[in-house]
């Protein structure tokens, strides 16, 4: 692993999702910076400001007031300055239909997502799929 330290920017308007998130990233080895934001429109918002310093990743959740994941996605991808950003998609949002939330990961993939993590109910879980997420990041960083 790398000691490149890893800017993370996280979209989630669950606060005790945000919460767990940063005690999982303090846990691991890989060095992180974390922001993070509570909506869609904070989050468009945010990368407006910070357009010359853009985050190493973005975590966005699906289901968020005022401007959901999908928007802020497709808003991300179609924007000049924005479009190179890896996003990954992190959300419990679909129903346990598998071909319906087959079909939104595929939609959610040619928007331009980097991943689509759905998020676990096992705290240990959570740590694993960020590491692993961090991982393919610190390798996107290498090239």
């Amino acid at each position: 692993m790398n000691t490149r330290t890893i800017n993370i920017l996280l979209a989630d308007d669950d606060k005790d999702d945000r919460l767990l998130f940063k005690e999982a990233l303090e846990e691991l080895a890989q060095p992180t910076t974390l922001e993070t934001v509570h909506d869609g429109e904070q989050l468009m918002s945010y990368l407006a400001e910070h357009s010359e310093k853009l985050p190493d990743v973005l975590f966005l959740d699906l289901n968020m007031p005022r401007k959901n994941g999908f928007e802020c996605l497709s808003e991300i991808k179609f924007t000049e300055e924005w479009k190179d950003l890896p996003v990954i998609m992190f959300s419990t949002s679909f129903p346990r239909d598998v071909n319906y939330e087959q079909d939104m990961i595929k939609m959610l993939y040619k928007i331009g997502a980097h991943d689509y993590i759905r998020k676990p109910a096992n705290y240990n879980e959570l740590k694993d799929i960020i590491e692993r997420s961090l991982a393919k990041i610190d390798e996107l960083m290498s090239k």
